[in-house]
């Protein structure tokens, strides 16, 4: 009986005790800030070179006034070393036709082998951020898209493919009419050519 009641203690005692969480996900508690608990809007994984790079882009949504961020890993793909350089980020408006004018958003070395690179935008609107670096000579430059705000009702894409059909037709009109005029044309000759077989003498 004296052994069942120190058993029973013993657990009480275990669930009364407070349960201290050091860690999140498995990050420290001390290194989160205001958008490392949200996912990132995109992550992206590709080859460039003798690098393979790594890009993700925080928070989930981000919007025009908001503060964001981008994480980039480069590590080297024959021996798996992280390069511990600088990468300088650049940004220009993501446009169909045409150029834009590039601004450079900062040059960042190395944290615990990731460049992180903040942003704020003020107006909504799809972008293009440029990561750059070298590597001894080998100059890198990566390209990804960013959104800022909700999607556009009609893309780029959606603009293109809309001209396209409007210039079909177009096309399809006009040949139209012409095989119209051909038509007619051919009937008027016929109608002729029969009148004046009709007025021959018999």
């Amino acid at each position: 009986m004296k052994k069942l009641k120190r058993y029973l203690l013993l657990l009480l005692l275990f669930i009364a005790l407070p349960v201290q969480a050091h860690h999140v996900l498995g990050r420290p508690a001390y290194s989160l800030n205001e958008d490392s608990n949200t996912p990132p809007s995109m992550q992206v994984e590709t080859q460039i070179g003798n690098y393979f790079v790594t890009y993700m882009v925080f928070p989930a949504f981000p919007k025009a006034g908001e503060r964001g961020r981008v994480n980039l890993y480069a590590t080297r793909i024959d021996n798996g070393k992280a390069y511990n350089g600088e990468v300088t980020f650049t940004v220009r408006d993501d446009v169909f036709l045409g150029s834009s004018k590039e601004e450079t958003l900062g040059t960042q070395p190395a944290d615990d082998s990731v460049f992180r690179q903040g942003f704020e935008f003020s107006e909504n609107g799809d972008y293009i951020i440029t990561a750059k670096f070298t590597d001894g000579k080998d100059p890198y430059i990566i390209d990804f898209p960013l959104r800022i705000g909700p999607p556009a009702s009609v893309g780029p894409i959606g603009i293109a493919v809309g001209a396209i059909v409007l210039v079909l037709l177009g096309v399809n009109l006009v040949q139209r009419k012409r095989l119209l005029r051909s038509k007619i044309r051919n009937a008027h000759e016929e109608t002729r050519t029969d009148g004046r077989q009709e007025k021959k003498p018999s």
